[in-house]
């Protein structure tokens, strides 16, 4: 009997302590990168400081490797009666309104514990995490758009400078399309026009401050920016100065394109200027520029650059997790500003403009003052919303036809926005 009571003793005690221990348990969700710039590299562990703070023994990374892995991941544990993942990390694109449900509003823990100086996150990363004004996501690793340039090809064709404006930049494309002595063709400017291509022309419809779907989730493709944007493709298509198979095109392609000089002028992320000089890959290291799209000259006197797309990785806590408090604390902690240069000098995406004025930043990051002089101004290709996907086939389907020659631009435009409105929240 003495026995007995002694084993049940055990078990109970046992039990309790496994149990504490189940409770401490701190689980994060998210992409390895986000496990990477946060624990490691020339920045240090950014994560270590708040684990003594805090009295957590050690964060569990649960880590996927896509963007579509991790949000049906976190979307279905956010639907259960309860969850163990205390953070999550969610891509802008998986920010629909059912997010409302899903994840906890964070104003009141911006009221009483705030993130140091918030206003120094970028507006637009900041804007496309409310909803009906209240935030809901803080914003932590970002991707930003710009225009690369070939600037051999610049100094080769006399062109002295950088485009000023969207209007220069398109005087430059007949000058710039040529064939080089080893016979290799390029072509003055290109976007990717397979996949996505909303996104990569939202890029340029930006130079008028376009939209395809605005932020208050109206149908702007028949509006006059998007319209611009597509009757300078298509002109350009028409007289020869645009790939004939521009729909085969992927962003993986004209990254190859870049380093092998077979295109003078592209838009995409500036993390890509890394890639263009790479001396291992590229025929032309140290000579592909990163610089903002300019804007027209229609309106600089709002945008100094054009308002290119910006997409970003950001924090949210399931409305079930169980210490919501210590999920808070977490991305308090990740959010500071010192934490967010540290993370940067790991090889983040820095969502604050403090960040840019650090000289070792700086140095590291050739391209810092441009982007951010785009991140002053930037913002999301498109609010998520659940029919994301049909939209940009049907933009697919009407902005090539129009491109191409098949349909009238403004006709197309207006048969696009007609059908996008429809699927709209």
């Amino acid at each position: 009997m003495k026995r007995l009571s002694i084993l049940i003793l055990a078990v109970l005690l046992f039990g309790s302590i496994a149990l504490v221990g189940a409770q401490s348990r701190f689980v994060v969700l998210g992409h390895k990168v986000h496990q990477q710039v946060s624990t490691g590299g020339p920045g240090g562990d950014i994560v270590s400081e708040w684990l003594k703070k805090a009295g957590v023994s050690s964060v569990e990374w649960q880590t996927l490797g896509s963007n579509n892995d991790i949000r049906d991941k976190l979307f279905r544990e956010a639907t259960l009666s309860s969850t163990d993942i205390s953070v999550g990390f969610v891509l802008n694109t998986s920010l629909t309104p059912a997010v409302k449900e899903m994840f906890e509003p964070l104003d009141s823990f911006l009221a009483s514990a705030p993130i140091e100086d918030f206003q120094d996150i970028f507006p637009g990363l900041r804007d496309a995490a409310k909803f009906d004004g209240k935030t809901y996501a803080i914003p932590f690793r970002h991707a930003t758009s710009a225009l690369h340039y070939n600037e051999a090809f610049f100094e080769e064709k006399g062109i002295k400078g950088p485009p000023k404006n969207i209007e220069e930049l398109l005087e430059f494309i007949p000058k710039l399309t040529f064939t080089r002595t080893d016979g290799t063709p390029v072509y003055g400017f290109v976007i990717p026009g397979k996949g996505e291509m909303y996104a990569n022309t939202v890029d340029l419809a930006r130079a008028w401050d376009g939209d395809f779907v605005s932020m208050d989730y109206k149908s702007s493709a028949n509006k006059y920016g998007m319209v611009k944007a597509i009757s300078t493709l298509a002109d350009l298509y028409k007289k020869g100065y645009y790939p004939k198979a521009f729909t085969s095109i992927a962003n993986n392609d004209l990254n190859t394109w870049m380093q092998q000089g077979r295109v003078a002028m592209t838009i995409s992320s500036t993390g890509r200027n890394t890639f263009y000089n790479d001396p291992k890959q590229s025929l032309y290291p140290g000579k592909i520029k990163t610089i903002p799209i300019p804007a027209s000259k229609e309106i600089q006197s709002k945008y100094p650059v054009a308002p290119a797309k910006t997409e970003f990785w950001c924090m949210v806590i399931p409305k079930n997790a169980k210490n919501k408090a210590q999920a808070w604390d977490f991305i308090r902690s990740l959010s500071t500003k010192d934490a967010t240069l540290k993370a940067a000098l790991n090889g983040n995406g820095p969502v604050r403009a403090s960040t840019y004025n650090d000289a070792s930043f700086q140095k590291m990051v050739p391209y810092w003052k441009a982007e951010k002089d785009i991140l002053d101004v930037a913002r999301v290709a498109m609010p998520a919303f659940d029919n994301a996907t049909q939209a940009a086939d049907l933009f697919n389907e009407y902005a090539q036809a129009a491109i191409i020659g098949n349909m009238k631009v403004q006709d197309a435009m207006d048969r696009l926005a007609e059908e996008v409105e429809r699927l709209l929240p």
